[in-house]
């Protein structure tokens, strides 16, 4: 069976003074996610992270390769995906109810006013906001705008989440309060993600598998590591779990060394004719008897 999003041989290269760059920023970049799976991807700036998302998102066009989602090519945006940024985007001149409202006015036009903001209201309740739903963004914490945000991508029920470093910007208290509360909304709805994230330990207690970019240019999905810990994990418990610190170890070591010897020998495995799936992995279940050591 195939898998819900399926992108197969994505690849981009950038204009330089009107001549394509000497490198792609990425090729051969292949990957799937099944309906319903929360996938995390790292790896260092500029390896090009963001433009998969955008990619994803219909937003930015691939120099080569494809993505389908359910069966269909993505071509351009769609409501079926819903975006949320590093930056709230949004409209200064609404409330937080209203922008909300909108995203959920330009879902169901059909829709009478009182049945959007019942709808909008229901979601404003999930992120947490009641009591702040008529305040606008300057009257906002940067952690209640982007649960604003949140609530906005969920409210016009989109078949796949985005997500691009939502909260890179928030101090550790608000970021893992929000960390939480998109556990539960995902675990409620059952919704299908897709996130960029700099965090390893994020990455572990959100995502079912995380995708490791090899470095720019010619990055390229080194690796998938899939996340063998109860996914009922909470912040407070995950590192009791021996297992965490396998998986931890396996993704710092690849982000410290591997990814730059990876990169280093990317234009050799192209010319050989490209580096095919990356292939998956479970340090989780690494049975060694030695310790792991837990890194500073």
């Amino acid at each position: 069976m195939d898998a819900f999003l399926s992108v197969q041989g994505l690849g981009k290269t950038y204009t330089v003074a009107g001549r394509p760059a000497p490198a792609p920023v990425f090729e051969s970049v292949s990957f799937g996610i099944e309906r319903g799976e929360f996938v995390c991807i790292i790896g260092h700036s500029g390896c090009g992270k963001t433009t998969i998302l955008n990619i994803l998102a219909g937003l930015e066009q691939a120099s080569e390769g494809y993505v389908f989602m359910d069966g269909r090519e993505v071509r351009g945006p769609s409501l079926d995906r819903g975006v949320v940024f590093q930056g709230h985007a949004l409209m200064p001149w609404l409330s937080a109810l209203q922008n909300i409202a909108f995203a959920v006015q330009s879902r169901w036009p059909e829709w009478s006013r009182a049945r959007v903001e019942d709808h909008a209201r229901r979601f404003v309740a999930l992120v947490g906001l009641e009591g702040a739903e008529l305040r606008k963004p300057a009257e906002l914490s940067g952690g209640m705008k982007q649960r604003v945000g949140i609530a906005r991508a969920f409210a016009i029920q989109p078949r796949m989440l985005l997500l691009d470093e939502p909260f890179g910007a928030l101090d550790a208290l608000t970021r893992g309060v929000i960390q939480d509360e998109l556990l539960r909304i995902c675990a409620e709805t059952r919704q299908t993600v897709f996130m960029i994230t700099h965090d390893v330990d994020e990455a572990i207690l959100l995502a079912d598998r995380i995708l490791l970019m090899s470095n720019g240019p010619r990055a390229r999905v080194a690796e998938v590591v899939r996340n063998t810990m109860p996914r009922e994990r909470t912040r407070l418990s995950i590192h009791h779990d021996p297992q965490y610190y396998r998986i931890r170890n396996h993704l710092v070591d690849f982000l410290v060394h591997r990814s730059r010897l990876i990169q280093q020998g990317a234009a050799d495995a192209a010319s050989a004719g490209g580096q095919g799936v990356p292939r998956e992995v479970s340090p989780g279940l690494d049975t060694s008897p030695t310790s792991p050591e837990i890194p500073a």
